[in-house]
């Protein structure tokens, strides 16, 4: 039994820029687990790059992949990310949280259905992301888009920005606020604007890692970062 991670070894795959998704959900970390991570090509090549990586996290004996990609804001991103999520399943033998859909899962996990998106996208790209949580059986009722100039900007958003990212997506109608893109650091922020907005705030690294611990038997609350790892 590996010493650190005696409950659990975790194997987290990223893209190769992002910095952000790692220092996020070693954050979250319950005692006796561990993260191990490996860093995946961004381009053309990006599925087998993903499959590539996980094949090494198999021999640190990993119980779970999580693959820490959003593809909300790219037209038909969602189905390719499911398909490549399978394919990784069936590669590995392992469960396969992405941000994606794991985010979807919270949602439903907290019984909600009208929710407000915060992410690092252009307009053009929240339209996409509107239509991919609405083919999943949620409605976006408000939305923020950052419009971050590049892929390995999106970590040097500040605090100050997200938090009025988030006060400009909440509507009233909103019974959660989610945010989409694993580059924006939005986890140590999650209890603080679950306070200030009254409701629920799912970060999807976050969700992600909450997806993974429940998929290896991992139910402990963790507290600080909001509803959704405390409680569900």
């Amino acid at each position: 039994m590996d010493t650190l991670g005696r409950r659990a070894v975790l194997g987290v795959l990223v893209p190769s820029f992002n910095t952000v998704v790692q220092p996020e959900l070693d954050d979250l970390r319950p005692r006796g687990v561990t993260n191990q991570v490996g860093r995946f090509r961004f381009d053309a090549t990006l599925l087998e790059s993903i499959q590539e990586e996980a094949r090494k996290l198999t021999t640190a004996h990993a119980a779970a992949l999580i693959v820490g990609l959003a593809a909300e804001g790219i037209p038909g991103g969602l189905a390719v990310l499911e398909q490549g999520a399978r394919d990784l399943a069936e590669a590995t033998g392992l469960p396969i949280s992405t941000a994606s859909h794991a985010t979807h899962a919270a949602l439903r996990a907290l019984g909600v259905r009208r929710v407000a998106l915060v992410t690092p996208f252009t307009d053009e790209e929240n339209g996409n992301a509107r239509a991919a949580f609405a083919e999943h059986g949620f409605e976006v009722v408000g939305d923020h888009a950052l419009a971050c100039p590049a892929l390995d900007r999106i970590g040097e958003t500040s605090e100050g920005e997200i938090r009025r990212a988030f006060s400009s997506a909440d509507v009233p109608e909103a019974e959660a606020l989610v945010h989409v893109g694993t580059g924006l650091p939005v986890v140590g922020l999650v209890a603080e604007l679950e306070r200030v907005h009254g409701k629920p705030v799912v970060a999807c690294n976050a969700a992600s890692y909450w997806q993974a611990l429940r998929a290896v038997g991992i139910t402990d609350p963790i507290d600080g970062f909001g509803c959704l790892l405390r409680a569900h």
